[in-house]
């Protein structure tokens, strides 16, 4: 498991590039955390790291988001806030979206954690005093 400390979202930019540089061969990344804990900021800094050519926001309504890189790579952005039902994620098309091979990054994985594949890097983000963030990255393996 790997440990980070955001004192401040200066430190954001070095946390994403060591959490994709120290696990350059996996493609889902499932964040945890409470409303307001820094998903969705660490995501666009990861985003920016990939060299995403898009405006980078969160998809509440629209539960997933397609993101171009200037390598023209695709990355996906979920976000499962709003969903009511797994049948709603099955009928958006969330399995050709996982199992595609372009880079997943999945905001509230919690509400569908039985559907996320076998393996998958779990990252959970905690807010602490003084608006710390302490992130934890784990790769799971079911």
């Amino acid at each position: 498991m790997n440990r980070y400390i955001a004192e401040s979202t200066n430190d954001l930019p070095k946390i994403a590039k060591a959490i994709i540089d120290t696990n350059k061969n996996e493609k889902i990344f499932a964040f945890f955390g409470k409303m307001g804990s820094g998903k969705t900021a660490l995501i666009k800094e990861i985003c920016k790291y990939k060299k995403v050519i898009d405006s980078v926001t969160s998809p509440t309504f629209s539960l997933v988001n397609e993101y171009f890189t200037e390598n023209d790579d695709i990355i996906y952005h979920f976000d499962f806030y709003r969903i009511e039902t797994k049948e709603e994620v099955f009928d958006f098309g969330y399995e050709d979206y996982i199992f595609s091979g372009a880079l997943c990054l999945i905001e509230w994985p919690e509400l569908i954690e039985d559907l996320l594949p076998e393996n998958y890097i779990k990252i959970e983000i905690q807010e602490k005093e003084n608006a710390i963030r302490y992130i934890s990255c784990d790769k799971v393996v079911n």
